[in-house]
């Protein structure tokens, strides 16, 4: 059971508050329909080559529909495959929808490292592979996101964009997307990493985050040694009125948190989301 520690209000919808995923939520099961995952190349300008991604397309995926997209970040050991093969996304995903729980949407798995050499291999923590997880801001949207748009049916505006990651891609989420509001109104940080800036930086304007954002959320397990990082960057939303979700569960840095924090997240995208605050 999750740590429930205040809760402003209700969602809107007056759905009830749900602390943690359920036994099998990450168990792949028949008798569903299934979405699709593929593996894509996209030219990056920023880099100089062409890079990879994994999409993930909902079940009854139609190119005569529009969607909205949530581009989801890896963590610093990396690559494009982390998520789908130690998060299974794509099954957390499936069971969802066989239960009518989230808005339609594609997923995007990039790999956040944006330089030649982009394989997790080597000294991962060498300064010029952790400069690489901040140039992909420019890879991102110079390239990847004009891709996604040309190649596939989306939404291209920011309330149909979402930004979300686990350690260093959570980050990357939280510094790409609060610097970048006229590009996302989705934003969600798991397990934040010490890439993430400092509070005044990443929001040098609350107002205009209290203007822009649909859903801020962050969120970390209660024995992560980086607890401090979400922490602090709640205690200053906190003290600027701005309205988040900070969510705190059992757990380490690990994929038993971050499963759960997208079984968590991805349910309130695209959705009207009243000020829940904390949970």
């Amino acid at each position: 059971m999750a740590l429930l520690i205040f809760v402003v209000s209700q969602f809107a919808r007056s759905q009830n508050v749900v602390k943690h995923a359920p036994e099998g939520f990450d168990i792949e099961k028949s008798g569903i329909p299934h979405g699709t995952i593929d593996t894509v190349e996209y030219e990056s300008e920023t880099v100089g080559t062409k890079r990879r991604a994994i999409i993930y397309t909902p079940p009854g995926f139609s190119t005569s529909k529009k969607y909205p997209v949530l581009y989801l970040l890896h963590g610093i050991g990396g690559d494009e495959t982390e998520w789908p093969d130690n998060g299974q996304p794509q099954v957390i995903l499936d069971n969802l929808y066989a239960k009518d729980k989230l808005e339609p949407m594609i997923v995007v798995m990039p790999n956040g490292r944006a330089m030649k050499d982009d394989r997790a291999t080597g000294d991962i923590f060498a300064p010029e592979k952790v400069q690489a997880f901040a140039n992909f801001e420019e890879d991102l949207f110079h390239d990847l996101i004009p891709f996604i748009e040309k190649s596939y049916p989306v939404y291209k505006d920011r309330g149909h964009r979402a930004l979300a990651g686990l350690s260093m891609g959570g980050g990357q989420s939280l510094n790409f997307g609060l610097g970048n509001l006229d590009t996302f109104a989705w934003i969600g940080g798991f397990s934040s990493a010490p890439n993430t800036k400092e509070p005044e930086q990443l929001l040098s304007d609350p107002q205009k985050a209290k203007d822009k954002l649909k859903l801020l959320w962050i969120s970390c397990g209660d024995e992560d040694d980086l607890m401090r990082i979400s922490k602090r960057t709640h205690e200053y939303l906190e003290d600027h009125d701005v309205p988040h979700i900070f969510y705190v569960e059992p757990g380490g840095h690990d994929f038993e948190v971050w499963k759960n924090d997208l079984y968590m997240f991805s349910q309130l995208l695209f959705k009207p989301v009243d000020r829940l605050q904390v949970l």
